[in-house]
């Protein structure tokens, strides 16, 4: 059976929730497409009102960070059960700037994957290389080491259900975009690293996302790629493209 491509908008700081409320409206009529599931990773404040602007249609929510604890003396944090509630359905953990900006680790971010789990969200982690690394050829040892990091002692049916994001740090903001061919070759390379510390079959089943630069002139391409399931998009989320992008095979 063909994974299902998913396309995830990552909104970043962006919108207040009376303007998240208005880009869901504008973008309702335009991210139809029954082959493609489609997620709004919004900013904590915006993830109740977003939920209610959603409703009856198939776009999920999303969450862009959370804390490993499920309750306490955490000012500020916002839990994964908190999220399950308000009806979040996926998170994304690992982007590059949680581990630049607020210096989270792979052994935080094992955490957080498993916490996910636990709490009934489907992961969305993030890996990708800056342009020092790629120059100097160890991309793919970066990245291997990112996943089975992150990775360490999570099962296997886990593992097939949830979401890969490859992001090369230097193309995500940048309007640089890896070629159709380097996106391919590290999302079949971390398809690869699955299948070597789970099994085929989970390897088979993990969808592989590009993020970087995605826009509605270059998705097709990228989505057509054996082991590219669809994108986490940046700025061109914010925007009417999105349901270019949602709809690239039209």
């Amino acid at each position: 059976m063909a994974r299902r491509k998913i396309v995830a908008g990552n909104w970043k700081m962006n919108m207040t929730p009376s303007q998240a409320v208005e880009l869901c409206a504008t973008l309702k009529d335009l991210v139809k497409n029954n082959k493609v599931d489609v997620v709004y990773c919004v900013p904590a404040i915006d993830i109740v009102p977003v939920v209610k602007a959603v409703k009856g249609t198939r776009v999920k929510v999303g969450a862009e960070n959370f804390y490993i604890e499920d309750k306490g003396a955490y000012t500020g944090e916002i839990s994964a059960p908190m999220l399950k509630d308000a009806g979040v359905e996926y998170v994304i953990i690992g982007h590059s700037e949680r581990r630049e900006y607020f210096k989270e680790d792979d052994a935080f971010l094992n955490k957080k994957v498993k916490k996910a789990f636990e709490a009934g969200l489907t992961p969305i982690l993030c890996c990708g290389e800056s342009l020092e690394q790629r120059e100097m050829g160890v991309t793919m040892d970066w990245i291997r080491l990112q996943i089975k990091s992150d990775l360490y002692g999570v099962p296997a049916e886990q593992v097939a259900k949830m979401v890969i994001a490859y992001e090369p740090i230097w193309a995500i903001g940048t309007g640089k975009t890896a070629t159709t061919e380097q996106a391919e070759e590290v999302c079949k390379g971390i398809r690869a690293c699955i299948k070597e510390m789970y099994d085929a079959a989970t390897a088979k089943s993990v969808r592989i996302q590009y993020g970087g630069s995605v826009s509605a002139s270059n998705a097709a391409e990228l989505f057509a790629q054996p082991d590219i399931d669809g994108g986490l998009v940046g700025g061109a989320s914010l925007k009417a493209d999105f349901g270019k992008i949602v709809n690239y095979d039209k």
